[in-house]
């Protein structure tokens, strides 16, 4: 195999064509172009049985994002977001990546295809083999494969040249499993997706409120006076969200969306459950839009917070809940002192808007107590990212809206069981509570040594100090920042293995031997030698259900991901006492163990087969805060970006179109940015294109700029657009290559995707 081949998405044009960007979001257009994608991948027949079944109480937990279902009744036949078809009719696809495919198509010949085209091609049905010095796939049996795997590990030198990676849509109980055998094996080296998506949040809530994961559920959106949406597009990242938001207005309350592109989600919205709404002028969502600089957030929340300081000042007992801060939070003197070290002049240029605009959010948050913030990745992928969720802690403490109905906290997490993977231990930096269960109840020493990160996964492995990487499920290259550097640290793996339902750019970036094993997907039934089974996942606001496919898989060949981590388990572990055949041939086994090692799981497969599943425990949701340090919740003392921007220097973040669910791209629409047909674009405001000379769709090459390191993509098209001076936007993965590796978010280590320094160069 060729060591030169593409680790980038081609440099090729597809025919791109503009349109306006629409003025109200989902409705009718967004039910068509569900049933269209569902028609061409599966038909009408097969898709409407699928599309019954997705996030029904005994049906199948959507493979997209996690947001929760509803906890009593749930829509007939559309539980679902124009996305969440579209992903489900992908993993249920008429097309097929068969070894005859590999046969006909050499990586080297695949690695020119679009991710678009890669994704199109199907689902694998084959475990295949990529020999060293080779450039095409073969088949190989399962149980070879599994040799081979372990083989590789247990010629390691140690445990710690092995990386185990995982996406977030991993059921809890092959991921228990997982985590269990790479512990048995001696390592902690178990990145996971949530480092480069929310590990900021975990960590700026775990030091503030005592837990990582969000405060609020889904009924408390019924309950708001203010919802405020921050740093996210929940429009194309988590439709279904938007039910909820319009639930909020219904009901008296406000929402507040900031962010440095107005996205047409969060500003009108046609209820697709409701046919009666389709037509006419849509429900108005955003009360006040804030359209803030990339990376100005600290700046804002804290002009919010003085402002509010100044009002409290100003009428004492108006608008701190002293109440709340005086028996519940630690450290208000100091936040309050640090506060009056900035000056509101001194912040405002950073957010790039006008002081009336900040005083008009401040005043919504002084007049309602009821708050609840959310966020996604335009706020965790900076370097001051755990700072920018420390600050909305702040807001929140100062008005005592967390544990209480219709306030608190609302990360919205990505991948349908990123939490939950968590939850059972995919963690590089296991708590040592977790292994002592772990020890307890399986009779081995878990290692205590902290493992890789996905950044130090890539540095460790371009260092050559990692040796096998294996990847349960997701696209790592695609995923991942620095493409070029991140493809060359999988090249010097001696073997690379991904487990997957779809072909993707990762089974292209190899280590000299490659393997890819393909597995059941979510929609496909579960068979093993005690019978049909289901698994569990955990929505983001910390519900455990069931999910259960209802489609024969695809393939005879296709191994559930519990199975094959079983089987590797068994095979590679030579003095387990764990029985791991017998873990794979019952799930209620497995689920067993959960209950036994981790605490909030009893009675759990009692629990698991009640409808709509059970609540975790959840401390700040019970205004417990005794896990931090100070058994209080935190205030924190949060500094604003320290970034300046040349003359010529610009400010790019990576973002999603409404055709792509993280790195899977189902088309070459953004029809709410109104640029179809086309990937390879760079939005700008439209005074920067002037003072460039640059013109609607001029070509242009990026080149990034970190430590007087430069990264270039080739082959952008400049879209002008309604975002602030000095800042751009662009699709990922196509963008990735400029991302440095080495840039990432104090503490949480995350990559800053978002904060991206670039210049713009014509063709």
């Amino acid at each position: 195999m060729s060591k030169k081949t593409a680790a980038q998405p081609p440099e090729k044009l597809t025919g791109i064509k503009l349109t306006k960007v629409p003025k109200t979001s989902v409705g009718l257009k967004a039910i068509v172009s569900a049933l269209t994608h569902v028609k061409n991948e599966v038909g009408i027949v097969k898709g409407i049985s699928l599309l019954k079944n997705i996030n029904q109480k005994d049906g199948f937990d959507c493979p997209g994002c996690a947001w929760p279902d509803p906890d009593e009744k749930r829509a007939f036949l559309a539980e679902y977001c124009e996305n969440g078809a579209k992903a489900v009719a992908e993993e249920a696809t008429k097309n097929k990546v068969s070894p005859l495919f590999f046969a006909s198509h050499s990586v080297d010949e695949l690695a020119k295809f679009s991710d678009y085209e890669i994704g199109k091609s199907g689902r694998i049905t084959h475990p295949m083999y990529l020999p060293e010095g080779k450039n095409n796939y073969e088949e190989i049996s399962w149980s070879k494969a599994f040799q081979l795997i372990a083989q590789e590990l247990n010629e390691l030198n140690s445990p710690d040249e092995a990386i185990f990676y995982t996406s977030g849509r991993t059921s809890n109980e092959a991921a228990f499993l997982y985590q269990l055998f790479v512990r048995q094996f001696g390592t902690n080296n178990l990145p996971d997706c949530s480092n480069m998506c929310h590990e900021s949040s975990g960590v700026a809530l775990s030091e503030t409120l005592g837990i990582g994961k969000g405060s609020v559920t889904l009924d408390d959106f019924n309950h708001a006076d203010l919802i405020i949406v921050i740093g996210q597009n929940p429009g194309t990242n988590h439709p279904r969200m938007l039910t909820a938001l319009s639930e909020t207005k219904k009901k008296g309350g406000k929402i507040i969306t900031i962010n440095p592109l107005p996205e047409v989600g969060l500003i009108n919205y046609k209820d697709p459950q409701n046919p009666l709404k389709w037509i006419g002028k849509g429900q108005n969502l955003t009360d006040l839009f804030l359209q803030v600089k990339i990376n100005g957030d600290v700046a804002l929340l804290k002009i919010i917070l003085k402002l509010m300081k100044e009002k409290e000042d100003d009428k004492p007992n108006s608008v701190f809940n002293h109440q709340f801060i005086n028996e519940k939070t630690d450290g208000l003197d100091t936040l309050l002192k640090d506060l009056d070290t900035y000056s509101i002049d001194d912040l405002i240029p950073q957010t790039g808007l006008a002081l009336k605009e900040i005083e008009k959010a401040a005043e919504l948050i002084i007049n309602n107590d009821k708050v609840i913030i959310c966020w996604a990745m335009g706020l965790t992928q900076h370097k001051n990212a755990v700072d920018n969720i420390r600050e909305i802690v702040n807001i929140l403490l100062l008005k005592g809206s967390i544990g209480k109905k219709g306030a608190g906290t609302c990360p919205v997490r990505g991948h349908s069981n990123v939490q939950g993977d968590r939850t059972m231990g995919i963690w590089e930096r296991p708590k040592a509570s977790f292994l002592n269960s772990l020890e307890k109840e399986f009779k081995f020493k878990a290692p205590r040594k902290h493992g890789f990160d996905v950044v130090e996964a890539i540095e460790a492995m371009h260092q050559k100090k990692a040796k096998v990487f294996f990847g349960m499920g997701g696209n790592f290259i695609s995923a991942t920042p620095d493409t070029e550097f991140t493809a060359d640290a999988l090249r010097k793996c001696n073997l690379t293995v991904q487990v997957s339902t779809k072909l993707n750019r990762s089974h292209l970036i190899t280590g000299k031997k490659a393997l890819i094993l393909p597995c059941l997907g979510r929609s496909e039934k579960d068979y093993q030698a005690s019978g049909e089974q289901f698994v569990s996942v955990e929505n983001s606001m910390g519900v455990v259900h069931q999910s259960k496919g209802h489609l024969e898989p695809c393939s005879e060949k296709l191994l559930s991901e519990t199975a094959i981590v079983a089987n590797l388990a068994n095979l590679t572990l030579k003095n387990s006492t764990t029985n791991w055949i017998n873990l794979k041939s019952n799930y209620d086994l497995i689920r067993n163990k959960i209950e036994a090692t981790i605490a909030g799981f009893e009675n759990f497969n009692k629990r698991v087969r009640v409808k709509g599943g059970f609540y975790l425990p959840n401390n700040a949701r019970e205004n417990d805060f005794k896990p931090t340090a100070t058994g209080k919740a935190n205030f924190s003392i949060n500094k604003p970006s320290e970034i300046e921007l040349k003359n010529n220097q610009f400010m790019m973040m990576t973002i999603r179109t409404h055709d792509q669910y993280n790195t899977t791209i189902y088309g070459l629409n953004d029809r709410y940015r109104g640029v179809l047909n086309e990937r390879r674009v760079v939005f700008m405001n439209s005074d920067d294109m002037n003072s460039l000379g640059l013109q609607k769709l001029d070509l242009v090459d990026l080149t990034s700029h970190f430590n007087n390191e430069k990264r270039e993509a080739k082959g952008f098209l400049v879209v002008p657009y309604s975002i602030p001076r000095q800042c751009t936007a662009t699709y990922f993965p196509e963008a990735n290559v400029l991302v440095p590796l080495k840039s990432k978010a104090d503490i949480s280590n995350t990559p800053t995707s978002k904060t991206v320094i670039i210049t713009i160069k014509k063709r």
